[in-house]
């Protein structure tokens, strides 16, 4: 049993520091396209998941959630300049209604 709880906390630990080291990376080279660093975080959330998954653990279903979110912001964020839109779409606002939204119905459900 000790050995699991080790080993999630290292996974933890592994998740963290990737994005940190991500997180760096995104302020370091400001020129960057807009969207880099939360498909990064996407990608580092889904693959924590992913590991915790192959190694008999549970997964968070919040933070796969937060994972595709960022993934959807990035790919969105990425596509912007070829969507041509005429209007400013508030991505990262619908973003947030959304998670709010699977927020509150997850705990009106239990």
């Amino acid at each position: 049993m000790e050995n699991t709880r080790k080993f999630t906390f290292n996974l933890e630990a592994i998740a963290w520091g990737a994005l940190f080291i991500l997180w760096g990376f995104t302020e370091l080279f400001p020129s960057l396209p807009k969207g880099t660093g939360a498909i990064g975080i996407g990608l580092i959330l889904i693959g924590l998941n992913a590991a915790r998954s192959w190694t008999g653990q549970s997964t968070s279903s919040f933070t796969i959630t937060i994972g595709i979110l960022a993934l959807l912001l990035g790919g969105l964020e990425l596509a912007r300049p070829f969507l041509s839109l005429p209007f400013e779409l508030p991505i990262f606002a619908i973003l947030l209604l959304a998670l709010g939204l699977m927020t509150l119905a997850r705990g009106l459900k239990k």
